[in-house]
C-alpha cells in the first residue's frame, strides 16, 4: 500500500476456553495448557497481543472457563517476548492503589507489554458486598480510578533511579512524591511502592459503548474495544468518539478502534454459507430466548413470543432505564426496531452484537480491508488458534493475505507494546 499508515494489529484471546474445565480434572495438565499453545502461535506469527476477558460471577451459563486475567497473563509473559498482554479488569470492584501495583508488576515482569482494558462491570455485585452502582456512578469511579493509577505511576520522578555506571543504581528518595489524592471515591496518599514502569503507563484500553462509555473512552482510552456489527456502525461510532476526543485535546487518531471479528471460514463461499446455516439450525431457541433477553438488560420476557415475528416495540426497553450493559441494549434494540424477527435476533445474539462475517480468507480480507481503508479499524480480534480447522484458515489463509496486501505488518516494531501499537507519546508528567 505504501501509505505510511499504521498497520492493522492482530489480537487473539487466551481466556474463557471450555477446555480449562477438562484440564482442571486432569492432574497431569495445567489449566494454562491451551493458552500456552495459543500464546506460542501468536508469538511465532507476530500477532500484536493476547487478550484476556473476565467474568465476575458464575452466571446461568457457568464461568465459561474464565480465570483471573492478571495472574493468567503474568504466567504467559514468561513464555513470550513480544506480544502485548491485555487484561480486562473492572474499576468498579478494585481499588486504584491495588490496580497500580498489579498492572505495574505485569509491566515489569513482561518488560513493558502490559495493557489495562478497563470495564465498569454489569454483573458480580453479589460477590462484593453491595448493590451495583448506576452506570453514571460506575463511569465516574472508572475515570477517577484511571486518574489515580496514572498519578501513582508518575509518583517516581525523573532522577529517582540513576545508573551508577557499575551495574547498579543510585536511589534518590526525594524524587518519589506522594500524590495526596482526595476525590469523590478515593483517598490515596501514595506514592507507589514499585519502581517506574518500562512503558511509564500500561496501554489504556476501554470497553463500553453507551454515552458514558464513549465519554470515558474519548477522555482516557488509547484503544477502545467495540461491538460494531456493520460498517455504518463503525463509521458512526468512530466519528462520535474521535470528535469528542479532539474536543478534549487528545492527539489526532485517538482512540484507536479495536473490533473483534467473528469469522466463519470456508474453502469456498458455498462452504462458508453452509456452515453459517448449520450453526443457525443448531440453535437452542429456548436457551436463546434467555440469552437474547440478557442482551436487552434482563428485564424483558420473550418466553411466549412467536419466533417468526418481530418483538413488539412496547416490550423494548429504553436504554436510559437499564442498569446493566447499556451499549449492548442499544445495539439489540436497534436491531429489533429494524424489523428482525425473534428467531433472527436469537441467532444474532450468538455473536453478542459483534462483527460477524463468513467467506473464504480472501473474502474476509476484503471485509477487513474495507474497514481498515475507512479508518475505523486499527486492531482486530481474530480467534480460533485453539482449533485445528480455524487455525489453518487463519494462519495459512487470512493472515498471509492481509500481509500480502500490506495491511498487517510482518514483525513487531519495538520492545514495548506501546511501541508496537505505534501510539503517540504520552503527555508530560504533571509537576
Amino acid at each position: 500500500m505504501g501509505t505510511g499508515r499504521r498497520t492493522l494489529k492482530i489480537v487473539t484471546g487466551v481466556s474463557g476456553s471450555p477446555k480449562i474445565y477438562a484440564a482442571a480434572v486432569d492432574p497431569t495438565t495445567s489449566t494454562l495448557a491451551d493458552a500456552l499453545e495459543v500464546a506460542r502461535l501468536a508469538e511465532e506469527h507476530r500477532f500484536a497481543a493476547l487478550f484476556a476477558a473476565d467474568l465476575l460471577s458464575f452466571g446461568a451459563q457457568g464461568a465459561i472457563g474464565a480465570q483471573e486475567p492478571l495472574i493468567f497473563l503474568s504466567a504467559l509473559s514468561a513464555v513470550t517476548r513480544h506480544v502485548g498482554l491485555i487484561a480486562t479488569v473492572t474499576s468498579t470492584f478494585h481499588h486504584p492503589y491495588n490496580l497500580a501495583r498489579l498492572f505495574g508488576t505485569l509491566d515489569h515482569v513482561s518488560n513493558g507489554r502490559s495493557a489495562w482494558n478497563v470495564v465498569t462491570s454489569s454483573v458480580g455485585e453479589e460477590n462484593y458486598g453491595g448493590e451495583l452502582p448506576s452506570p453514571e456512578q460506575r463511569y465516574a469511579r472508572a475515570g477517577e480510578s484511571i486518574e489515580v493509577v496514572r498519578a501513582l505511576f508518575d509518583s517516581w520522578r525523573a532522577g529517582a533511579l540513576v545508573p551508577d555506571g557499575l551495574g547498579d543504581v543510585v536511589f534518590d528518595a526525594e524524587q518519589v512524591r506522594s500524590i495526596d489524592h482526595v476525590g469523590q471515591h478515593f483517598s490515596v496518599r501514595g506514592p507507589l511502592n514499585i519502581p517506574p514502569l518500562p512503558q511509564r503507563w500500561p496501554v489504556q484500553f476501554q470497553a463500553g459503548q453507551s454515552a458514558g462509555g464513549v465519554e470515558l473512552g474519548a477522555r482516557y482510552a488509547e484503544v477502545v474495544f467495540t461491538s460494531l456489527a456493520t460498517l455504518d456502525d463503525a463509521l458512526g461510532y468512530a466519528k462520535r468518539i474521535r470528535t469528542r476526543a479532539a474536543e478534549l485535546g487528545r492527539p489526532d487518531g485517538l482512540p484507536l478502534i479495536f473490533s473483534s471479528l467473528h469469522a466463519t471460514y470456508g474453502a469456498t463461499e458455498a462452504e462458508a454459507r453452509l456452515l453459517v446455516r448449520e450453526r443457525a439450525e443448531s440453535t437452542d431457541f429456548d436457551a436463546g430466548r434467555a440469552a437474547l433477553a440478557d442482551m436487552f438488560g434482563g428485564g424483558i420476557d420473550l418466553s411466549e413470543l412467536p419466533l417468526d415475528q418481530p418483538i413488539p416495540d412496547k416490550l423494548l426497553p429504553e436504554s436510559s432505564t437499564v442498569h446493566r450493559r447499556r451499549g449492548r441494549v442499544e445495539i439489540f434494540t436497534a436491531l429489533a426496531r429494524s424489523g428482525r424477527t425473534l428467531r433472527e435476533l436469537i441467532i444474532a445474539a450468538k455473536d453478542t452484537g459483534h462483527w460477524a462475517q463468513a467467506g473464504t480468507p480472501e473474502q474476509l480480507a476484503d471485509a477487513i480491508q474495507e474497514r481498515y481503508d475507512a479508518g475505523v479499524l486499527d486492531l482486530i480480534g481474530l480467534g480460533g488458534l485453539d482449533d485445528p480447522r480455524t487455525r489453518d484458515f487463519l494462519l495459512n489463509g487470512l493472515v498471509p493475505e492481509l500481509r500480502r496486501r500490506g495491511i498487517v505488518g510482518s514483525d513487531h516494531l519495538g520492545a514495548t507494546f506501546r511501541e508496537n501499537l505505534e501510539l503517540p507519546p504520552l503527555p508530560a508528567p504533571a509537576e
